[in-house]
């Protein structure tokens, strides 16, 4: 059978390849065999940023890492086409070009004791395909889509992901899942929702305690090389990621992951974290992949309009210069106070004014006067870290503490008061309102107010050019 034939009748980019036949689980040595004109002349082309997908000039038979890098993705689609005669469909947007990849692949039935065969077709365009994107089968259509009515429907978030994670985690058979926000920028990562299997010999990734986790992490970005998805099957795999990175197969053996699929989470093109399955049914891998494929957007999307929704949020409640609550936040606390939401025994109120802002920012300009707030704000969030600290507006600052004993809250502003009066320390008028029994809000507020001002009087005194003038 003359393989050359067959691709040249083909109008799309189309090769042969072919997988060679073992008795074990590994993926055999995979040659491209063929290609058309089309798919040829696209592959040694260079852009006009100078990339070039295939290295080396074609030639036929070669193993096709005479052209590109070991490609673990790439390899389970020739086996799963070639060796178990299932089509192939996939999209993938490499990292490293410009453009998008709508491939199919189809079993070919030619007699060969060494070896099985495929073509591989594919289709280039510079733009996301959504039709491409869109075209699963009816099985996985009904799995997400089940997802997407879950998320679009939660008034919980944080509760339907759980759920979710864990429909995700038995779809794939698998020991563990969970969805792991990353923010390279801050250097931050957290487990937003993470499913184990009982009696499995997984571990949930929240035990997992290193500071540099974000740096580990990042390090997946270079193994998924743009693509959508990573499916680390076997031994043989892992021995790639052996050779790649000792740190992390030393990291995954050590966890007992014996196969692992690794999914971006990313939203307008930035990555905000991953899925990450592992021990899952591995004889099950081209549904996995285009079930989770898929399903990864939605749950990219639905956590970054949650991330969005949070930071309005904080944006609404917090000042923005200390960091602390700010007057909005405070007033809808005191009014939780005043409606009776809030049940206390104990309630403790303290003004704080910050003595000294006019004269720093009239002498060394506003830059030092906003420095100086967040000094102040600092001491106050230090000294009250079990109260709620409020920038009530300009240099004044509120703190509310509820069930805390009298005489530690009376140390920590006789402390500030004696700080305040020597030089170069910051420096407050304070007062404190004390109710064992509980008391109302408005009246705790009135008496700190007053004694704060009695204590900036006497600041006044010591430093008469200090007082305010307009």
């Amino acid at each position: 059978m003359n393989l050359q034939d067959i691709v040249n009748k083909f109008h799309t980019m189309t090769s042969i390849l072919s997988v060679e036949k073992r008795n074990d689980d590994k993926i055999g040595t995979i040659r491209i065999e063929a290609g058309n004109d089309l798919y040829i002349h696209s592959m040694e082309k260079v852009d006009e940023n100078g990339n070039v997908i295939f290295k080396e000039k074609f030639i036929s038979g070669s193993n096709y890492e005479r052209y590109m890098k070991k490609e673990l993705n790439f390899e389970n689609f020739c086996y799963q086409c070639a060796i178990k005669k299932k089509p192939i469909h996939a999209y993938i947007r490499p990292e490293r070009y410009n453009f998008c990849i709508n491939l199919i692949m189809m079993p070919l039935d030619i007699k060969d004791p060494n070896k099985a065969y495929c073509t591989y077709s594919q289709e280039i365009s510079f733009e996301d395909n959504i039709d491409a994107m869109s075209n699963i089968s009816a099985k996985t259509s009904s799995t997400v889509l089940q997802t997407c009515i879950k998320l679009r429907g939660a008034k919980n978030l944080q509760e339907t992901m759980d759920e979710v994670i864990e429909d995700i985690r038995k779809i794939c058979d698998a020991s563990y899942c969970c969805v792991l926000l990353t923010d390279f920028n801050e250097n931050t990562w957290s487990v937003f929702s993470d499913s184990v299997k009982a009696g499995s010999n997984q571990h949930s990734i929240r035990e997992y305690k290193d500071q540099n986790f974000t740096e580990y992490a990042k390090t997946w970005l270079k193994f998924l090389d743009g693509s959508l998805c990573l499916m680390i099957k076997n031994e043989a795999d892992l021995e790639l990621i052996r050779q790649t990175d000792l740190t992390w197969y030393n990291s995954l053996v050590n966890a007992n992951v014996e196969s692992l699929v690794l999914l971006p989470l990313q939203y307008s093109g930035t990555n905000i974290g991953f899925i990450w399955v592992t021990n899952f049914d591995t004889s099950n891998t081209i549904y996995i992949r285009e079930t989770l494929e898929l399903s990864a957007f939605f749950v990219a999307s639905e956590i970054a309009n949650y991330q969005l929704l949070n930071r309005l949020e904080i944006l609404s409640n917090q000042d923005l210069l200390t960091g602390l609550l700010n007057r909005n936040s405070m007033n809808n606390r005191i009014s939780q106070f005043v409606n009776g939401e809030i049940s206390y025994k104990s309630l403790a109120v303290i003004f704080a004014d910050l003595n000294g802002l006019k004269p720093v920012n009239d002498n060394q300009g506003h830059d030092a006067g906003d420095n100086l707030l967040k000094q102040a704000a600092q001491v106050l969030r230090t000294t009250f870290k079990d109260s709620e600290c409020y920038r009530a507006g300009g240099d004044e600052f509120l703190v509310i503490a509820i069930d805390q004993p009298k005489e530690v809250l009376e140390a920590k502003v006789e402390k500030i008061r004696q700080d305040s009066m020597i030089p170069g320390h910051i420096s407050f008028a304070i007062g404190l309102s004390y109710d064992e029994n509980g008391g109302k809000i408005r009246k705790a507020l009135h008496e700190a107010d007053t004694l704060m001002y009695e204590d900036k009087n006497r600041y006044y005194e010591r430093f008469p050019n200090h007082r305010r003038r307009m």
